[in-house]
């Protein structure tokens, strides 16, 4: 698969719903300043993109963005892969495809808010144009990153997509889902997500949702002040990958994402690695899917998932029939 495949399957999911996506892509990328992005996928035959689907019905209290890791295929770039991780790469989309499967299902069963998918697509290829280490990129946050691992890739897409959401579409929630870490796997398991949030509210609801719906979610430890400094660089506002593999590695990839929003951002970032459950053994599970919209479910028509929401009962007890104008009943 490549990103003109991708793009073909937003297309489809778009035309369904009556929903033309916004494509932003190869050239144009770069010089909007979507250096994440557009450092990725610049080698590749197939050039990178940031797609969104946007849903804006009338009467919407809030804005909420998904972001995806849409990596098509990850070889690692010039910090290649070896043979024996290399394989299996093609799954590195799985957080794309879950929001793209997330957000027709969301659609369809009557969202009431504005919801937007934001897909950032990138081919990860060894080539003459490749992203070398040591070379620095300017992302679309206006941060500047310096190269030391071209196979911590997805961070360097995902902070473009979460700044566009913050800076272009005003989200309220902002929530990336990837696969972003191997060692997510060990820090949490084969069959749970990590998450990893600015909210303890919101940590506490993705573990609700997770164990209402199926797809298992459990905790990172979010502490920017002691693991952001894993990323200090002599000639750039900050590395791409830590210093110390050992120092809780899949929390700081998330922390990574979330400096491109910025940490004293007043909404709600939410971060979902989901590298292992995205899979079992060569097959893929469609991890995610069920999980968000759980997770959301408060803003759905559907009275099943009102009701396996962990978001917003408290409010509803306390305001009664109050309509949906009344902050109590955000999902934030």
């Amino acid at each position: 698969m490549n990103t003109d495949t991708f793009l073909e399957e937003i297309s489809k999911v778009g035309k369904e719903l009556g929903i033309a996506p916004t494509i932003i892509r190869d050239e144009e990328l770069r010089t909007r300043g979507f250096g994440g992005i557009y450092g990725v996928g610049k080698a590749a035959i197939h050039p990178p993109a940031l797609a969104v689907l946007s849903h804006t019905p009338e009467g919407a209290t809030q804005t909420i963005a998904w972001v995806g890791k849409g990596i098509v295929y990850d070889t690692g770039g010039l910090s290649i892969k070896g043979k024996t991780t290399m394989p299996g790469m093609k799954r590195d989309c799985g957080g794309a495809a879950a929001i793209l499967g997330a957000f027709r299902a969301a659609i369809k069963q009557g969202f009431k808010d504005n919801l937007h998918a934001v897909f950032c697509l990138a081919e990860n290829s060894v080539g003459p144009n490749a992203t070398r280490p040591d070379d620095i990129h300017l992302l679309y946050s206006g941060k500047t990153v310096e190269i030391n691992n071209t196979d911590a890739e997805g961070r360097l897409v995902l902070a473009d997509g979460v700044s566009y959401a913050c800076k272009d579409l005003s989200a309220d929630i902002i929530l990336d889902m990837a696969t972003l870490t191997g060692a997510q796997g060990i820090a949490t398991g084969k069959h749970h997500a990590a998450v990893l949030t600015n909210s303890a509210e919101w940590e506490a609801a993705c573990v609700t949702a997770g164990r209402k719906c199926g797809d298992l979610v459990h905790p990172l430890v979010y502490c920017p002040e002691l693991h952001f400094s894993e990323f200090t660089s002599a000639v750039a506002d900050m590395k791409n990958s830590v210093a110390d593999r050992d120092n809780s590695p899949s929390s700081c990839a998330g922390l990574f994402i979330a400096s491109h929003i910025g940490f004293d951002w007043p909404g709600v970032w939410v971060h979902l690695d989901i590298a292992a459950p995205v899979h079992a053994g060569e097959r893929a599970t469609g991890f995610g899917v069920a999980l968000l919209l759980a997770l959301f479910g408060r803003a759905s028509e559907d009275p099943l998932l009102n009701l396996v929401s962990p978001l917003g009962c408290e409010a509803d007890t306390q305001e009664g029939d109050v309509g949906r104008d009344s902050k109590r009943r955000r999902l934030v």
